[in-house]
């Protein structure tokens, strides 16, 4: 019986490392706009407004919001019950760049920031961003709450979970531009 060559051991390694590590060449920079933005985490979070926000029929850059996000990045969202119990919806980058592409694209949505509160420490941010949200009819206010990574070059959103008032609760007035 004749043993795999070294070959076969080198594309069995390539093979495998391509569904393991980030994909180095999705990864660069499409322009000096983008490379900008994501030196700051200001510009890395807002980016994600800019990108999700249009009229319907409007379509958006999904490998731009790809490279905001860190690999194995989630995206989650926290809805409420009908007796007000939080039930969390955790995506995948990819599972959420499929649902946005239907509804973002397909309804129009338009999202922009309120307020902002960032902490940061040794390479490690957390971000609260109060937001005002609206698809067909709806309107809401709501807290994306992210949290990103500095790689020293540029910010990664390694997950985003964010939760609306559509239950009822008001957006504290911190997060509210036309509050405090």
């Amino acid at each position: 019986m004749n043993k795999p060559s070294i070959f076969f051991y080198k594309l069995a390694f390539v093979f495998a490392f391509s569904f393991t590590a980030p994909n180095l060449s999705a990864q660069k920079v499409k322009n000096d706009s983008f490379a900008e933005r994501v030196k700051t985490v200001d510009g890395t979070v807002n980016e994600i407004l800019d990108i999700i926000s249009g009229k319907k029929g409007e379509k958006r850059d999904w490998e731009a919001f790809r490279l905001l996000f860190a690999p194995k990045a989630q995206l989650s969202v926290m809805v409420h019950d009908s007796v007000g119990r939080g039930v969390l919806r955790t995506y995948t980058l990819e599972e959420f760049v499929r649902i946005g592409m239907r509804f973002y694209e397909g309804d129009g949505f338009i999202e922009y920031e309120l307020k902002k509160t960032v902490d940061e420490y040794n390479g490690i941010a957390h971000v609260f961003q109060g937001y005002y949200a609206k698809e067909l009819d709806t309107e809401e206010k709501g807290i994306n709450s992210f949290q990103l990574y500095y790689d020293g070059k540029r910010w990664w959103i390694t997950s985003l979970l964010w939760v609306s008032d559509r239950n009822g609760v008001k957006l504290p007035e911190k997060y509210d531009k036309r509050g405090a």
